[in-house]
């Protein structure tokens, strides 16, 4: 298989099939709601979404989102071959309506209409010693963008010092002005440190983790547990109509800074957490929700 054909399949499996593990985490939400609650009703339809999606193969959502990828390729290779690849899947799949045109000139206003432009798709492109290459991607839908937010401590509107209670003040925060907006219940990706610029990149990359999948040091794991369950307790629920889920994860890493400063991104994804990925092993491709 062609690399611009393994990747507009990779496209397609992306936008109309949700991973098993987020579908699952729907599931056992709408589980935990009451009969006849408006939250009940919006899991119930959330759900038939994702099946006649994925029957249909049809995009999940009406914004089919940013393209994302994260590309991890042997010593030797070249990244020229892959934006090229890239950028043609991109096309493609725009052509087959996988994707909405959604690469819009900020200066000009004008839509390319196949989601390629200035720096679009975005790619993140890391060297490592396997004989693979693994490309993941993520489909970053416009209104769970909008509701993500960074901050610089100390905050002294929120009482939040340069200290794990005052990262987990500015998170809840952040969930609290976001309320139903971003199509919740979504999940919480946050990075800790670096400059402006990388503590947002480390917060969405966290989005590539598996529901359930906790930080391996106990510290983080442990408050990435203890904010899902307060951020539950808020009772905001799906859409912003009450419940009791309003995120279905919450996932942290960090990375050093400088000691004038200390940045906390906190990124949202929306229930459609659509990722997916690919593995290109001795020319075979394989692909792994």
């Amino acid at each position: 298989m062609e690399l611009k054909d393994a990747l507009v399949e990779l496209i397609r499996r992306a936008a109309t099939d949700l991973p098993p593990d987020v579908e699952k985490a729907l599931r056992d939400a709408y589980e935990r709601e009451d009969n006849g609650t408006p939250a009940k009703a919006v899991f119930k339809t959330i759900l038939e979404n994702v099946k006649m999606a994925r029957e249909k193969s049809t995009p999940i959502c009406q914004d089919t989102g940013s393209l994302i990828f994260y590309i991890d390729f042997p010593v030797g290779d070249e990244e020229k071959k892959y934006r090229e690849a890239i950028n043609a899947a991109a096309e493609e799949a725009t052509k087959r309506y996988y994707l909405r045109p959604n690469a819009v000139n900020p200066i000009t206003g004008k839509n390319s209409g196949n989601n390629v432009g200035i720096n679009h798709p975005y790619i993140h492109f890391h060297q490592w010693d396997k004989d693979e290459v693994r490309i993941r991607l993520m489909l970053k839908g416009g209104g769970s963008e909008n509701v993500g937010t960074q901050y610089k401590l100390p905050d002294a509107t929120l009482g939040a010092g340069r200290d794990m209670d005052g990262i987990r003040k500015v998170i809840l925060d952040a969930v609290w002005k976001a309320q139903g907006k971003g199509c919740a219940p979504g999940t919480i990706g946050v990075g800790i440190g670096g400059d402006r610029a990388t503590s947002y990149i480390l917060s969405k990359e966290q989005f590539f983790r598996r529901i359930g999948e906790r930080h391996p040091e106990k510290v983080i794991a442990d408050f990435e547990t203890s904010l899902y369950e307060e951020i539950n307790s808020m009772g905001i629920g799906p859409m912003g109509f009450g419940g009791k889920t309003t995120v279905l994860d919450v996932f942290v890493d960090y990375q050093h800074r400088h000691p004038a400063t200390f940045y906390v991104a906190v990124s949202y994804n929306c229930w459609a957490f659509r990722r997916k990925e690919m593995i290109i092993k001795k020319g075979e491709v394989s692909y792994v929700d």
